[in-house]
């Protein structure tokens, strides 16, 4: 997640100074203004790197529990087929 959070402060970074260079304003303003932008796409990119995550994994339960849903499952004779036969009537 560290990753995601970085590379979102990175791109903050480089939208605030290419918007200040646009506009043409002073250093010390694009920085500032690089500075916000940095923090606000870092936290974006971390809420959505936690929501992509929590709906994969959400997808993958659901995935796994239509799965084992859908297979039949085992009666106990075929499950252990030594109890078939040791069984006396």
């Amino acid at each position: 997640m560290k990753k995601v959070m970085i590379a979102g402060g990175l791109l903050g970074f480089l939208i605030g100074v290419t918007f200040g260079l646009v506009q043409g304003s002073a250093w010390p303003s694009i920085l500032w203004r690089a500075s916000v932008a940095t923090l606000v796409a870092g936290m974006l990119m971390r809420w959505w790197g936690n929501f992509l995550v929590a709906s994969l994994q959400a997808s993958h339960i659901e995935r796994h529990t239509a799965s084992a849903a859908l297979s039949p499952s085992p009666s106990p004779a075929h499950a252990i087929p030594s109890l078939k036969h040791s069984v006396k009537h």
